[in-house]
């Protein structure tokens, strides 16, 4: 079991940065990937960014050139800079981690994040 917990989200106005950060039971080198979903009302989840055990890093479109995500080992943490934000980036951030124990996918409980224009 991994649990997983997010912090930093608020309200920020457009063109504002934000620091997401997700803390895990267990060290994040041992799940094979971790990452970044978000969910605005009324759509569907969607991934944001993910990096994988060995360091590499997929962003979706929207996220390339405005947000990066990175780790810090020995916090068992994963971060999620974003800058220049929107107010179509206003959603719920929610962590994500597979395992590599049955492939197991876990969730935090979430984050919202809200950019006002």
């Amino acid at each position: 079991q991994v649990h997983l917990v997010e912090s930093g989200g608020g309200l920020v106005q457009a063109g504002g940065s934000l620091t997401l950060s997700c803390a895990a039971s267990t060290s994040i080198f041992n799940l094979n990937v971790m990452g970044w979903y978000r969910q605005a009302p009324g759509k569907q989840r969607e991934l944001v960014a993910a990096i994988m055990r060995g360091g590499s890093t997929d962003y979706v479109d929207f996220a390339k050139g405005r947000f990066t995500i990175s780790r810090e080992g020995a916090k068992n943490t994963v971060v999620l800079q974003m800058n220049s934000l929107k107010p179509e980036d206003t959603a719920v951030y929610y962590c994500y981690a597979k395992s590599p124990v049955y492939l197991s996918d876990y969730w935090g409980p979430g984050t919202q994040v809200t950019v006002s224009s």
